[in-house]
């Protein structure tokens, strides 16, 4: 009797994407690109692939499927599948102790009262990344280049006063992306209290090229400067983030603070920021090379203001090399502190859903962003 092909489908689903998350596939682009692609899910949602799991053989089970030899071989792979899961998750609990490392490494301590993870919404509702008490005001023009010129405001419904800004850039690699996409948990988390954040799209190739993004980048923080209040933001205190590509631009950003040669048409703007936070980012240039006009790396200076940067091991995109040498790159010459985060298992995008990971990077960039919002005394004392 041979095995039901619907439970032999069930548990391929889950045991392909799982077995790529344990050990990412290395080698050429296309498998780079391949293992990020089938294991982007489930190495945040190892809880999902868990109950896919338990419902399946327990469907099976009920139906009488599981009568022969080849059944019960299918349920021994859902098995393994499930032991593969349980050590996706625990390199997702392990997230919380490298963000709390590098942030004691760095600063000294970790700023503000620990924060716990909530669990409920990690395990039951990854998925359901918006809040009640925040609203989103979507989009609204900061330039003249149509869509890739809007960006949204997320801000609590009650609309206080004097929050801080946070402005977000998207992925894509500079050829795709959008706004409403990456890191949502982030903002709608900041949102919630008090914060205005920002998420914005920007020129793209082919149509555009550098410096165009991180003209349009720049173009965000200037018109944040300018229209902050109107929606309820103090953008004197202001902090730039983004993903993959929008890490770049976010680190480009706070590290060529009004810089004419990147502001045509307005030149005299204030775009310096607060601190800089990059998630999964590609730091070097967009030819390709590390030393490149279009590389942050080539713009260190030593008043760089605070970074964040977390970056997986498991990023087959992006290798986790070329991150650390922007790192050790920026401490060497920069006076400010960099929090470096390491994440065990992480691959590229792992800012979609609420998971343990994500969830504690959120917690690192609350504690990362209280130390820069404090006054410089008890900045130092934290430092010692």
């Amino acid at each position: 009797m041979n095995a039901p092909v619907g439970y032999v489908l069930a548990v391929g689903v889950a045991a392909i994407p799982t077995w790529s998350a344990v050990a990412p596939l290395r080698g050429p682009w296309v498998l780079g690109r391949l293992s990020f692609r089938l294991s982007l899910a489930i190495n945040e949602l190892p809880f999902v692939g868990l109950a896919w799991l338990l419902a399946s053989t327990l469907l099976a089970a009920a139906q009488g499927d599981l009568a022969s030899p080849a059944a019960w071989t299918v349920c021994g792979a859902a098995v393994l599948t499930s032991a593969g899961l349980a050590i996706v998750a625990r390199r997702g609990l392990l997230a919380g102790k490298a963000v709390e490392n590098a942030l004691v490494e760095a600063l000294g301590e970790v700023p503000g009262p620990p924060c716990g993870l909530p669990l409920a919404r990690i395990v039951f509702r990854p998925f359901f990344v918006r809040r009640r008490d925040v609203e989103r005001v979507a989009d609204i023009a900061y330039g003249p280049a149509g869509e890739r010129n809007r960006l949204d405001v997320y801000r609590h419904r009650s609309r206080p006063h004097g929050g801080p800004v946070l402005v977000y850039f998207h992925g894509g690699g500079f050829v795709g992306g959008r706004k409403d996409k990456e890191a949502r948990p982030l903002l709608y988390r900041l949102a919630g209290q008090g914060w205005v954040c920002v998420s914005a799209n920007y020129r793209l190739r082919p149509d555009a090229d550098f410096p165009d993004h991180l003209v349009d980048a720049k173009k965000v923080i200037a018109w944040m400067r300018e229209h902050g209040d109107e929606y309820g933001a103090d953008p004197s205190t202001l902090f730039v983030a983004g993903s993959s590509a929008g890490g770049h631009l976010a680190s480009m950003a706070a590290l060529t603070p009004c810089d004419p040669a990147f502001q045509p048409g307005f030149e005299t703007a204030d775009t310096s920021v607060s601190g800089a936070i990059s998630l999964y980012g590609y730091h070097g240039g967009l030819d390709g090379e590390v030393d490149s006009p279009s590389s942050p790396v080539s713009y260190l200076r030593p008043d760089a203001p605070p970074f964040f940067v977390a970056h997986g091991t498991a990023d087959s995109l992006v290798p986790v090399e070329d991150t650390r040498l922007f790192v050790d790159r920026l401490r060497s010459v920069s006076v400010n502190p960099v929090v470096y985060a390491e994440l065990p298992g992480a691959q590229h995008s792992f800012d979609l859903f609420h998971s343990l990971r994500f969830e504690a990077v959120i917690n690192g960039i609350e504690a990362f962003t209280t130390w820069a919002r404090s006054d410089p005394p008890d900045r130092a004392a934290a430092a010692t």
